[in-house]
């Protein structure tokens, strides 16, 4: 009883219950005071409602519909695009539809009424600015046919759900630095890998994809099946960048929060050493624990986005104890990059003892104060100087180019 009193009472079904009780209420007193133009009025409603429902109906017949969402993964500030096409298969027009490509991406907007000519089709182009990461759903097509009092809405979808990932952005990191890390051995450190670097370490056989330029000609000749060489790494540092996700010191809302800047500094940092063929890593526990093991290439910087893009400030494990768990992973050979908003000296201590052990570190502090909240950085960021790690701070409105440079992590407190 109260589910067909909602549905009656509805916005999309008020106007057809308002005619079925104008309709019931002229054939009521018709009957009763025998007033002919109620009676005509009840016949004329009575009518009206079948032909509507038919009406709204014939405009979902004959039709076909193409959608071509053309992106599917794309970083924040490009443009989302898709072609939407509607063909009338039908001798008579199609009214009145109402065509809506629904997603969830922050300022979608597809909706279109549209008359299609009979035979004819109908197709243009919806761009969508993408301001915010994250993955969202796209489609189906839904195109609603009304009649032309408004008594029905018929619904019709066309096509599947497609997903779109949208990538955090990242800037130019030009004079970015952190202390280099001590190779172990006679400052050499060397491993196997499949990219093509100055370090030409042996041969094998050719396999299927080798490249030819990596074909060693002398040895060819001299076994008489293709040789190839292979190839070790640059004796260079692994670089690891932890991202602290706990939502106890989050702050800001949106794409103004300390979140927000995080990712964003992460996302910078870690292309800035890709662009150079450092191996990278990435550490973050915001849900769930995510680990990138370090690596180098455009792959890595994908991966390293995909992670970004859907992590959020959720965590409930605090930065010390991710350092402490995670202390295993960093080692002679490492630099360590935290970026976090905490002002809890309690992570420093796990900090200190890989800085003892030979790791070394840089601090990326998103300033919480900037961002509404009562905590500020200020202690923090003079208890990591003096502790001789180098610190960048970062505040709300900052151009991250300029704050993650050596000048604005050595004045920002300062002026």
């Amino acid at each position: 009883m109260r589910s067909g009193l909602r549905w009656a009472l509805s916005p999309e079904h008020r106007t057809l219950t308002l005619v079925v009780v104008v309709l019931a209420v002229c054939a009521f007193i018709a009957m009763g005071s025998g007033f002919w133009l109620l009676f005509r009025l009840a016949y004329v409603l009575a009518l009206a409602i079948p032909v509507c429902w038919l009406i709204a109906q014939y405009n979902l017949r004959h039709l076909e519909v193409s959608v071509d969402r053309r992106t599917d993964r794309a970083q924040v500030g490009q443009e989302a695009q898709e072609i939407i096409e509607i063909r009338n298969r039908f001798w008579l027009p199609k009214l009145w539809l109402d065509v809506e490509d629904p997603a969830t991406m922050p300022g979608h907007r597809s909706r279109r009424i549209v008359v299609v000519p009979p035979r004819r089709s109908r197709n243009w182009v919806v761009d969508t600015h993408l301001t915010r990461r994250g993955l969202y759903d796209w489609g189906p097509l839904r195109i609603v046919s009304s009649d032309p009092f408004g008594l029905f809405r018929l619904k019709r979808e066309f096509g599947g759900r497609q997903q779109i990932l949208v990538y955090p952005p990242v800037v130019d990191l030009p004079h970015f630095q952190a202390p280099p890390a001590n190779l172990p051995g006679e400052g050499r450190f060397r491993r196997r890998t499949h990219y093509v670097t100055p370090n030409a370490s042996g041969i094998r056989e050719y396999a299927p994809g080798d490249a030819f330029n990596r074909i060693h000609w002398r040895s060819t000749a001299r076994t008489g099946e293709l040789m190839v060489k292979t190839f070790e790494l640059d004796p260079a540092s692994d670089i690891y960048v932890v991202l602290d996700l706990e939502r106890r010191v989050n702050a800001g809302k949106g794409e103004e929060s300390t979140e927000e800047y995080g990712v964003r500094a992460a996302a910078s940092i870690a292309r800035h050493y890709l662009v150079q063929n450092r191996s990278v890593g990435l550490i973050t526990f915001g849900r769930d624990l995510r680990v990138i093991e370090p690596e180098r290439g455009q792959q890595q910087m994908t991966r390293i986005l995909e992670t970004l893009a859907t992590v959020y400030a959720v965590g409930d494990a605090p930065l010390g104890n991710l350092l402490i768990e995670e202390q295993r992973r960093f080692g002679r050979h490492t630099t360590l990059i935290v970026v976090t908003s905490s002002t809890d000296d309690l992570w420093v201590t796990p900090m200190l003892s890989l800085t003892q052990r030979g790791v070394r570190a840089a601090v990326v502090l998103v300033d919480p104060s900037t961002f509404g909240s009562d905590r500020s950085a200020l202690l923090m960021y003079g208890e990591l100087t003096a502790s001789d790690i180098l610190t960048y701070v970062v505040s709300k409105g900052d151009d991250l180019t300029l704050a993650l440079s050596p000048a604005a992590g050595a004045s920002v407190w300062q002026e």
